[in-house]
Formats: structure tokens, C-alpha cells, sequence
């Protein structure tokens, strides 16, 4: 699911910068990932553990391919690395460029050479205070119980009738 390509290349591009990439390697043959002596692949962990990997981070990555197995996948990393004040580049995930590449949140790429454009444009941003306001504004306006009150917004449309589905407090 995620671009190994894009990382390699981008690594290779940027051998000054390290990549860590957390998460298991699955549906992949390990033997055909980059090796890049810069690319760490560090597997796994646990929830509680990533905001310590978080807190040494200067840019979050979301490389997934687009393919079918990620044409409608939401990942919820993006509000979370934003909620950390992590800077993130992305591939073009439907979920991710609406809305938050939209809004400037998220730096969205097609290749190696965008991603180092936009992790160059983030690594020296002089607006980052503006940046973080606006993520936190946005973010701030998002829970679970909006989005299932969106959906169901939407299905109801759908259907041409009103349902009611209590919310959480």
C-alpha cells in the first residue's frame, strides 16, 4: 500500500535526511524495498509509543500508492500528525486532498521530487505559527460525532427522508 518507489527515491535524492517509517511491511517482498543506509523501517508499535516517535519528527508522510486497495481510504494519521504540529506530505488520497491539501493543511505529491520540494518548503517555513493556527482552527471544527452526523446528512439525502440516530454527548 505505501509507495516504496517515492521512498526510495526521495531518499536517494536526500541522503542527509533519514526516513523513518513506521508500520508492518505487508503484502510486500521486504527484499524489494529500498535499502537506503537513510530509510529505517522500524515496523510495528504500539499506540501509546508513537508520540515519542512523533516528538522527533520535523515532517509526517502519508506515501500510500494510488491503487483500489487505497482509492477510499481515510487515513486517520493525517489529523493526528497535524494534531502533533507535524508538518504532512502526502500522496494524493482522496480523503487527504479533500479537505485538507484543499485548505494548505497538507502538502499533497505525485513523486520524489515533489515530496522533496514540499518537505524543503516545510523544513524552512517562516509562517509556521499562521500554519498551526489554521490547522488547529480546522481541526478544532472535527470530531467523530460530526462526521457521523455528516454521513448521515448524506444518507438521508440519499434516501429522501429524514432518520434519526442519536449522537454522543
Amino acid at each position: 500500500r505505501f509507495d516504496y518507489e517515492l521512498i526510495g527515491q526521495a531518499a536517494t535524492l536526500r541522503p542527509d535526511w533519514q526516513f523513518i517509517l513506521i508500520g508492518p511491511i505487508v503484502k510486500i517482498d521486504p527484499a524489494i524495498l529500498p535499502q537506503n543506509k537513510n530509510i529505517h523501517y522500524l515496523g510495528g508499535k504500539l499506540y501509546d509509543e508513537l508520540p515519542s516517535y512523533l516528538a522527533g519528527w520535523d515532517i509526517a508522510m502519508i506515501p500510500f500508492l494510488l491503487n483500489e486497495s487505497t482509492r477510499f481510504i481515510s487515513p486517520t494519521k493525517t489529523p493526528e500528525y497535524l494534531s502533533a504540529g507535524i508538518p504532512v506530505i502526502s500522496s494524493a488520497i482522496r480523503d487527504v486532498v479533500n479537505p485538507y491539501g484543499k485548505r494548505k493543511l497538507v502538502s499533497i505529491v505525485s513523486n520524489a521530487d515533489e515530496f522533496i520540494t514540499a518537505a524543503e518548503i516545510a523544513l524552512t517555513a517562516a509562517n509556521k505559527e499562521q500554519w498551526l493556527s489554521e490547522v488547529d482552527s480546522f481541526l478544532a471544527k472535527r470530531s467523530w460525532d460530526q462526521t457521523a452526523s455528516d454521513m448521515m446528512d448524506h444518507i438521508r439525502k440519499a434516501m429522501g427522508r429524514k432518520i434519526s440516530v442519536p449522537l454522543s454527548a
